[in-house]
């Protein structure tokens, strides 16, 4: 099942321009597919759904705060799919351990939460594209937030997150593997 269409450009390049930063994964490569264990273990993909170690530095010195998600714009429908949303990450948190996404929560940083994915899971959801489709860009990214919490609870959706990180971002760290199934 191929669905052609265009592929669509960076849907960061949309956004006003703040400073970058570094992201770095033990994972996960910039470009590179990702490994059958980041994938999603519902829906047919057959993964592991563990998300990736991401570590940043370089982030701007008014950094209170991270927001780490994962989007995947080439996901057959008109708005994109949001695999992970981790909001209100303390500032002296500059790294994920693998599966810091997991289901029981239990490697999220004191003070951080999830918001739901698109899979209305309260946790990462691994890379699930349809079967046979065109590599998707999972755009794993770090968000140098100005304020310690972001203003939102875990009941609010990803389009909310990013509308409040739209005032709120100081800078952006992004690191976008792919994945095929």
């Amino acid at each position: 099942m191929s669905l052609e269409r265009p592929i669509d450009p960076d849907p960061y390049s949309f956004l006003p321009a703040v400073p970058e930063f570094t992201v770095t994964s033990a994972d996960v490569n910039d470009g590179q597919a990702m490994t059958k264990a980041l994938a999603y273990d519902g829906m047919g993909a057959g993964g592991e759904n563990i998300s990736p170690q991401l570590s940043w530095s370089g982030f701007p010195e008014s950094t209170k705060s991270f927001v780490v998600t994962c989007f995947d714009p080439d996901a057959p429908i008109p708005g994109g799919f949001w695999h992970w949303v981790l909001v209100d990450i303390p500032a002296n948190v500059t790294e994920l351990a693998t599966d810091a996404g997991n289901r029981n929560g239990q490697n999220v940083p004191a003070g951080a939460f999830h918001v739901a994915n698109d899979m209305s899971e309260k946790a990462f959801g691994g890379a699930a594209p349809p079967p046979g489709d065109r590599p998707h860009r999972y755009y794993f990214v770090v968000h140098a937030v100005d304020t310690e919490e972001l203003g939102v609870d875990d009941s609010v959706s990803p389009a909310v997150v990013s509308f409040m990180l739209a005032f709120h971002t100081v800078g952006r760290a992004v690191i976008t593997p792919t994945y095929q199934h």
